[in-house]
């Protein structure tokens, strides 16, 4: 039941109203394994420069995260900037510097090749068919991406989404994807591209699964401080393909579950800078939040 996740990893400095870290540990790699590995065994692909600190992600290997997929490459780490306003939903990036990311050609290791869970993280579409051209067999793909390839690798984009089953997108690019302002219309746009689930990230109000015959709506959990959003797109998807890795499961119910299991692991990470918060909790505490969220959305 391992996954493999193939994605970024930064060193990123982050403004928001509740304070401020410079070259703190992130990217779509490690913010999923942090979420992932709760639920299931992780094979990590991504590249770092020379100035990586091994030390900041020795907990992912406590958890079953495997590292032999990461390249240490001549050079810095990326990094990126970003300064958050009061509201959350809006941040301003201050600076990207791609360093040895620049050249990431990602190579899969012969063992991760029979991943059965796969999560092509946000990096660029044409990387992620390199991904899918080396696995073998994978049970479950699911794809992530971003304004910036919808826009600048559009061809390529809809080539990954018609070989993946599910694709995560946040309200925004889903719409400048499709060019439909209605979220329904959107998913049953991409749905027709061939996936067979879209979920769709609302931030603060939650996620929405819509299968071609399926609608589900898990609302965000109510949290009286949000310390730092940077990663929560990325611990979501940790949290959704990690349970259905778990349950080997890929029914309705399960899929359901596994948007309230992203929602629950979202929200704890957004209590603290980087993943600093999935590192203090452990599964049982996952669970307790799970059940809250059940309470939440059962008459």
């Amino acid at each position: 039941m391992s996954i493999l996740v193939v994605g970024s990893i930064a060193l990123d400095t982050v403004e928001t109203p509740s304070g401020k870290v410079v070259d703190s540990p992130g990217g779509s790699a490690l913010y999923f394994s942090a979420a992932a590995s709760f639920f299931a065994p992780v094979n990590m692909v991504g590249v770092v420069g020379e100035d990586f600190d091994f030390g900041v992600v020795n907990f992912l290997q406590d958890r079953q995260v495997d590292l032999q997929g990461l390249s240490v490459q001549a050079g810095k780490t990326f990094r990126w900037g970003g300064r958050y306003s009061k509201n959350l939903n809006f941040r301003k990036t201050l600076f990207t510097y791609l360093n040895v990311f620049e050249n990431f050609d990602p190579a899969i290791p012969e063992p991760y090749r029979r991943s059965e869970y796969v999560f092509l993280a946000n990096i660029d579409p044409e990387l992620q068919l390199k991904v899918l051209d080396q696995v073998e067999t994978p049970r479950l793909t699911v794809l992530d991406t971003m304004n910036f390839w919808i826009s600048g690798r559009r061809t390529a984009l809809e080539e990954v989404i018609r070989r993946v089953q599910v694709v995560i997108l946040n309200d925004e690019e889903i719409r400048e994807f499709t060019g439909e302002n209605n979220l329904y219309r959107a998913a049953r746009q991409l749905l027709a591209l061939g996936p067979e689930a879209v979920v769709i990230k609302k931030g603060e109000h939650g996620a929405v699964l819509i299968r071609r015959e399926g609608y589900f709506f898990c609302p965000a959990y109510p949290l009286d401080q949000v310390v730092d959003p940077t990663g929560a797109g990325d611990s979501f998807a940790g949290g959704f393909l990690g349970h259905l890795a778990q349950c080997r499961n890929l029914e309705e119910r399960s899929m359901r579950q596994a948007v309230i299991y992203g929602c629950c692991v979202a929200s704890f990470n957004v209590e603290d800078f980087s993943f600093r918060r999935l590192k203090e909790i452990d599964r049982a505490d996952i669970d307790r939040r799970v059940q809250e969220f059940q309470k939440m959305i059962t008459l």
